[in-house]
C-alpha cells in the first residue's frame, strides 16, 4: 500500500484527537483540513496519481477521512453555538434593541451540497476549473468542429479571439485528462454562461 494510505490513517487519528475550545479554533480546524489549500485537498491531488489497483481502497479511506473531518467540525460548531445560546439569556444593556436577523444558506448551496454528498459516497472527487477559459478546453479539446453553432457570438460570451466564458463544465474534463491518467471518477459543479435573453425562465448564468 502506498504512503498515502499511511498518511490517511495518521490524519484519522489526528482528527479524532483534535479539540477546538473556541469558535476561532473551530474555524482554524476547518481551514487546515477543508480549505482550498488544506490537507484534504492536497490528499485528493495526490490520490489522482495512485495506481489503479489501490484507488478503490484508498478512495474509500479518503472519503471516510473527509466524512470524519466534517463530522468533527459540525460537532465543534454545534458546541460553540450552544455556548452562545446559553450566554444569550444574559441581558446586555449595551446591545441595540430589536432581534438580530437569522441568516440561512442559499437554496443553490443546499442543493449543491446534497448532490456532492451523494457523489462523494459513490467515490467521486470534486474537480474545479476556471470560468474564463480558452477555446481549446471549451471546444476544440471536446471535438467541436469550427462551424459548430456554440462557437457563434450569439450563443457564447467571447472575451477575445480565443478567450470566453465557459459554456459548460466539460472543460474541466479536458483539464483533468491532461494531467491525470484514466480511469477518472470526477464530478464538476460550477457556473456556466450562455448568451441568453434574461427572463423569468432563463438567465445568462446558471449552474
Amino acid at each position: 500500500m502506498s504512503g498515502l494510505g499511511d498518511r490517511i490513517r495518521e490524519l484519522m487519528q489526528e482528527v479524532e484527537a483534535a479539540v477546538a475550545e473556541s469558535a476561532e479554533a473551530a474555524e482554524a480546524f476547518r481551514v487546515h483540513y477543508l480549505g482550498r489549500k488544506g490537507v484534504l485537498n492536497d490528499l485528493f491531488e495526490e490520490f489522482k496519481q495512485v495506481a489503479g489497483e489501490e484507488k478503490k481502497v484508498l478512495g474509500r479511506e479518503l472519503n471516510e477521512l473527509k466524512s470524519r473531518i466534517s463530522a468533527r467540525l459540525e460537532g465543534f460548531q454545534a458546541s460553540h453555538s450552544k455556548q452562545r445560546e446559553d450566554k444569550s439569556g444574559e441581558e446586555d444593556l449595551t446591545r441595540p434593541t430589536g432581534a438580530w436577523p437569522t441568516g440561512s444558506r442559499h437554496p443553490l448551496s443546499l442543493v449543491r451540497r446534497e448532490i456532492l454528498s451523494i457523489f462523494n459516497r459513490m467515490g467521486f472527487a470534486v474537480a474545479d476549473g476556471p470560468e474564463i477559459e480558452d477555446d481549446w478546453h471549451v471546444f476544440s479539446g471536446l471535438n467541436f468542429p469550427p462551424d459548430h453553432p456554440a462557437r457563434d457570438m450569439q450563443d457564447t460570451f467571447f472575451l477575445g479571439p480565443e478567450v470566453l466564458l465557459r459554456t459548460h463544465t466539460s472543460s474541466v474534463q479536458v483539464r483533468a485528462m491532461e494531467t491525470t491518467q484514466p480511469p477518472l471518477r470526477l464530478v464538476m459543479p460550477g457556473r456556466v454562461y450562455r448568451n441568453e435573453a434574461i427572463s423569468a425562465r432563463a438567465h445568462c448564468q446558471f449552474h
